[in-house]
């Protein structure tokens, strides 16, 4: 999707219809994902990320809970950024997101629809909601290289 990224209205829309259409919003009790809750005390974000990798490639991404339209629509955005992508990928992509949301330069040929939380910034308070999901995502890869820790020894 071509935008411009200082396109007020455009980022809205693109929030307001992955919270209305969530992408990847549901749960597996599948044990080959990995699962990582996350809540929040300052919102009614409590949502689930659910990461399936193998040969260090993000096999499948999902998600589930209750979460406000900015955590909700980034959960969203996230998981389908990073379905098919490398974990070093995903780990680019979570650096470059986290340099928008504190107002660094950033590379934003690399964040696809997350672009339209460019504005966060300017309301401290909702980064939380918009970086809950990659948190969670951080989370899940460290529990991933401990199993794999684990597998070698």
């Amino acid at each position: 999707m071509s935008f411009s990224i200082d396109d007020p209205a455009m980022m809205r829309e693109i929030i307001k219809d992955n919270y209305k259409y969530p992408r990847n919003k549901k749960e597996t009790d599948d044990p080959d994902y990995i699962t990582i809750h996350m809540a929040s005390a300052s919102c009614i974000d409590d949502i689930y990320i659910q990461v399936k990798i193998a040969d260090e490639i993000i096999q499948d991404a999902l998600w589930h809970g209750t979460g406000c339209a900015i955590s909700s629509a980034s959960c969203s955005i996230m998981t389908e950024m990073i379905k098919g992508q490398s974990v070093e990928t995903a780990n680019q992509m979570m650096d470059e997101f986290n340099k928008m949301l504190s107002n660094q330069e950033f590379d934003s040929d690399s964040l696809g629809e997350a672009i339209c939380f460019k504005t966060t910034s300017l309301q401290p308070s909702r980064i939380t909601c918009a970086n809950i999901s990659w948190r969670g995502l951080k989370k899940a890869f460290i529990e991933e290289e401990k199993k794999e820790g684990e597998s070698h020894e």
